[in-house]
């Protein structure tokens, strides 16, 4: 089969804004337009990704398919004028296509390069496409992705550094603590990002998420999305006491924990470690409080150099996961021409060793009475001068080089040996 019939179109957060994004985003699941991709007059084999950041079909097309035309008008519907499609769409060909299906896998084209959320969103998309709407194509190439998208992970670090600063929070907390099992967290205020950092803390194994706000409701509200509990704010020092890490993030115009307020509740915890993070602008926190023992003090800036550290070793990663990409694109296509010369090498094959028997049939007449070793010996003999005389062209077809011109070497070979007649 020829690499040039996977066909992959699409928009993302890189070409398309949000406002447009939005619009065209599954929003009642993938059965309904599955169905309407499949049907379009062309479509072989189809797979539909929809994520917040990107929208893309990738379809294995019959020979002479408008694809060009019918799945751009699929994707954008009645969202995009078609004279403004090509602002916004990017389509792909052949090696191109499985490429670029890799480095989305990779999560090598993401926003955030490394982030592990887009495998499981392709595998989700796949686990539709795989009722009824891809096939023996589709479903090879998106498990190849799969299978990409492991090796890269085990074979770099690119998603061993936190790039996100609710990651980053994360990441330094098991610096200090080595295990977060067990650790309890508090939240002062109800700011968005405390919220992302103490989700990210939760799912590491933290057991128990205290929130004091200044409205109790909304620290409520919050708490119990962690199974949590909600204090007061004037509860805040008596919960220092137990707490093992607590972020801040109240819109404070004024610093609301300073050093010597931290005195006597470390002498209390007999100064068991307390991890703060600081994420509120303007601080929340006495940057003095670093200068007491046990004490690990981050704020907003401290975070954001982890962030950009950590966003330049994942960069000097994804050159290996590229060349990880390439390698398994070629792989890929190494599959796909064998796919189409296959039927060609059966055929080569059936019309050798059908010459065989029928000059075994009009030889072994003349020769008299043969025992079954003799005959056998004979078959042996002709299968053997086949099987030599197939050597050179089978290995022609399953060369590597010039795999490009795959196609016209299927052509030669069928010329050459008259097997016009004889394709699988």
């Amino acid at each position: 089969m020829p690499s040039e019939m996977i066909r992959l179109f699409g928009v993302n957060h890189k070409t398309t804004p949000l406002a447009v994004r939005e619009k065209l985003a599954l929003s009642s699941g993938y059965e309904e337009p599955l169905s309407r991709l499949a049907a379009l007059p062309g479509c072989r084999e189809v797979y539909l990704l929809s994520t917040c950041n990107r929208v893309e079909v990738l379809v294995v097309a019959e020979d002479g398919a408008d694809v060009d035309t019918i799945i751009p008008a699929f994707l954008f519907g009645e969202a995009v004028s078609a004279d403004k499609y090509h602002e916004y769409l990017f389509s792909y060909q052949g090696d191109d296509a499985v490429h670029h299906l890799f480095m989305v896998a990779a999560s090598l084209d993401s926003m955030i390069v490394g982030e592990a959320q887009i495998l499981g969103q392709i595998k989700e998309a796949y686990r539709h496409a795989s009722v009824g709407a891809s096939g023996p194509i589709l479903n090879k190439l998106l498990h190849k992705a799969f299978s990409v998208a492991k090796r890269v992970r085990t074979e770099t670090r690119i998603g061993s550094a936190a790039v996100s600063i609710s990651y980053a929070a994360v990441e330094l907390a098991r610096k200090i603590f080595g295990g977060l099992q067990d650790k309890k967290v508090l939240l002062i205020g109800a700011g968005e990002m405390a919220e992302l950092a103490a989700e990210n803390l939760v799912g590491q194994g933290v057991t128990e998420v205290t929130v004091a706000n200044r409205t109790l409701a909304n620290g409520v509200a919050l708490a119990k999305r962690f199974r949590g509990r909600a204090v007061a704010l004037d509860e805040l020092m008596v919960e220092l006491e137990r707490a093992d890490i607590v972020i801040s993030s109240t819109g404070a115009t004024e610093v609301i924990l300073h050093r010597d307020d931290l005195r006597p509740i470390m002498r209390a915890r007999r100064n068991r470690p307390i991890f703060f993070i600081d994420i509120a602008v303007p601080r929340d926190l006495d940057p003095a409080l670093n200068e007491l023992e046990n004490i690990f003090l981050y704020d907003i800036d401290d975070l954001n150099n982890v962030v950009e550290m950590n966003k330049s070793e994942r960069e000097r990663e994804a050159i290996s996961a590229r060349r990880i990409v390439d390698e398994e694109t070629l792989k890929f296509r190494a599959w796909l021409d064998g796919l189409a010369v296959n039927p060609t090498i059966a055929a080569l094959r059936r019309k050798g060793e059908a010459i065989c028997r029928a000059e075994l049939e009009r030889t072994l007449p003349r020769l008299g009475e043969l025992d079954d070793q003799q005959r056998q010996a004979l078959e042996k003999m002709t299968a053997a001068i086949c099987s030599k005389f197939l050597h050179d062209p089978l290995c022609y077809l399953k060369s590597d080089d010039h795999r490009d011109q795959t196609a016209a070497k299927i052509r030669t070979t069928h010329k050459v040996f008259g097997l016009e007649d004889d394709q699988a």
